[in-house]
């Protein structure tokens, strides 16, 4: 009913990953060396996209895409290495407010960060140079959805790929930002709130269409045959639910007052992402069958 590839699961991974990316550095608070991090992984993606799809399936505009979006994280991580100089304005601010407030309570000053040196033009790198590789990306999963419909709605299929690349990007987010805060410990709780508040809402979403006909509805009463007898219907259910019940664990860790609830939440993220992957991968598998 629907076709499933590698080379359109690592595209839906790279541009959903990169959306998220910016979604988190736009504030200007998370270090450099996460950009680069993020850049860097996703950009590996795009060409694994690129290589998996003109060896196995051929899509001319998904293919391009690809190249675009490995071109596109690229640039922009040479923008930001070429304007590490400048720094992060809202690390710097933080960095000065705590300072500040250790400084209050102990009477121990630090050195403030607000004089450090920016480059000859005092710019810092533009978040939505980030949106590029998105923006050029969702060309590409657009015409995958197109291909990938076969007895299906290429709407419902178009859709699926979309909503999943934002699902499997948010979640993978999500789970490196959590470990980003063992290198910038002072990093707000605020942005890895926000990306499981995200990853919530996408939840929905997710599930929504795969049960669009047709979908996963018809492994439960038995007019698609998933090959196992229903096993895989089921695996994807538990694979979903397992997914949302960690994700408000997840949120309940961020509430401790410890830092150790990060080192907790990170964890469990862990195990979320692997639920994510079940509960858009199976479906997509036993509706390709």
């Amino acid at each position: 009913m629907i076709r499933l590839d590698a080379a359109t699961v690592m595209l839906q991974w790279a541009v959903g990953g990169m959306a998220f990316t910016w979604f988190t550095t736009r504030r200007r608070e998370v270090g450099l060396g996460y950009g680069w991090l993020m850049r860097g992984v996703f950009l590996v993606m795009a060409v694994a996209a690129l290589v998996l799809g003109v060896q196995f399936n051929p899509d001319p505009v998904r293919d391009l895409a690809a190249l675009g979006v490995a071109a596109a994280c690229a640039v922009a991580l040479g923008v930001s290495i070429r304007r590490r100089s400048a720094g992060v304005s809202g690390q710097r601010v933080e960095y000065d407010r705590r300072s500040e407030r250790v400084a209050a309570m102990t009477g121990i000053d630090r050195t403030s960060t607000s004089g450090v040196s920016a480059d000859a033009n005092g710019r810092e790198f533009p978040p939505n140079l980030d949106l590029v590789p998105v923006a050029v990306g969702i060309i590409g999963l657009i015409a995958a959805g197109f291909d990938a419909a076969v007895d299906a709605n290429v709407v419902v299929s178009v859709l699926r790929v979309l909503v999943g690349a934002a699902f499997l990007g948010a979640i993978t987010d999500a789970m490196l930002l959590g470990h980003w805060y063992l290198v910038q410990p002072g990093l707000p709780r605020r942005l890895l709130n926000e990306l499981v508040a995200a990853v919530m809402w996408l939840w929905p979403l997710q599930v929504a269409v795969m049960l669009l006909p047709p979908g996963m509805l018809g492994v439960f009463t038995g007019r698609i045959d998933d090959g196992w007898g229903g096993t895989l219907g089921w695996l994807w259910a538990v694979s979903a639910l397992t997914t949302i019940v960690l994700l408000f664990v997840t949120k309940a860790a961020l509430r401790e007052r410890q830092y150790s609830a990060v080192m907790a939440a990170t964890g469990l993220l862990y195990l979320a992402i692997l639920t994510a992957f079940g509960t858009d991968l199976v479906a997509r598998a036993v509706l390709s069958g």
